[in-house]
């Protein structure tokens, strides 16, 4: 993935935050890029920032969970742009603070819609768009740190299920890919100081409507001094350069995961002891 200058990319959730940030580093190295966002005037503040600045880029309304708003994406892509080359299934929402079994129907209906059937609509959508040309292309599906481990004092369970589940379909999506010109990479940032303790200011009319989620406030506290976004939009065109699956922003979050792991790891020494004695009680038996 060494070409980069003159192809084309789409960023769904590009309107703030880590969208914003990487659909301006994808501008600078002279890349084409739509702009899609929820918020249509967010998508084209960034897309009318882009362009002052000498780049290339148009902006688009899209609902990530709405299949028929995403393809009308995609083809507006071919239409302004021609081919795609590098697709980025980022638009998602926040569901912290909340124990799950008081989170109402309709934000589980929510926030899997966004952030797992999203980055679904998006994979059905933009690969076979990167297949037709046979070009170099690269998916990036953006996850979270909390796509490898929950959160104990935030209450990230709900969103964090969400996002094991993208890391999931971009694990499976490399698999599928492989030998194929087009590379799979899955992002799992830290923090990073984004509105996405807003995300339900912007929750469609169909699973409720805009609301204040008052219990997810402290997010913005916690993330205030996180990495800004268009320092992540640079971890991730290294990472697309060095090819690497796994985008990780931080290296903080290490001992989390290690953690986790020791975890699963004692699991399966139960797992074995179990089998040893199971088999010497076999063995015993006449």
């Amino acid at each position: 993935m060494n070409q980069l200058t003159g192809r084309t990319a789409i960023v769904t959730g590009g309107g703030s935050g880590i969208g914003a940030g990487i659909a301006e580093s994808l501008a600078a190295r002279g890349i084409a890029v739509m702009v899609a966002d929820i918020d249509e005037t967010r998508a084209a503040e960034v897309a009318r920032r882009i362009t002052a600045q000498g780049g290339t880029a148009s902006f688009i309304g899209i609902d990530v969970s709405d299949a028929a708003s995403v393809e009308k994406a995609g083809r507006e892509v071919e239409r302004r742009f021609g081919r795609l080359h590098f697709a980025f299934n980022n638009a998602g929402v926040a569901l912290h603070g909340t124990p799950l079994e008081q989170i109402p129907l309709e934000d589980w209906q929510w926030v899997i819609g966004v952030n797992i059937m999203g980055v679904v609509h998006g994979i059905r959508t933009f690969v076979p768009m990167l297949r037709e040309h046979g070009e170099p292309g690269r998916i990036v599906n953006t996850a979270s740190i909390g796509g490898l481990q929950v959160n104990a004092g935030w209450m990230t369970a709900a969103y964090s299920m969400t996002k094991y589940a993208v890391v999931a379909l971009s694990e499976g999506l490399r698999n599928e890919l492989k030998g194929t010109a087009i590379g799979v990479s899955v992002l799992c940032p830290a923090a990073v100081r984004t509105q996405i303790a807003e995300s339900a200011h912007q929750r469609p009319e169909r699973f409720g409507g805009p609301y204040e989620r008052p219990q997810q406030a402290f997010m913005a506290d916690a993330i205030a001094e996180g990495w800004p976004p268009r320092r992540v939009g640079e971890r991730v065109i290294q990472g697309m350069l060095d090819d690497e699956f796994m985008i990780f922003t931080h290296s903080s979050p290490r001992p989390w995961i290690e953690a986790r792991h020791a975890m699963i790891q004692a699991a399966f020494e139960k797992a074995a002891e179990f089998e040893a004695a199971d088999s010497v009680i076999a063995s015993s038996r006449p």
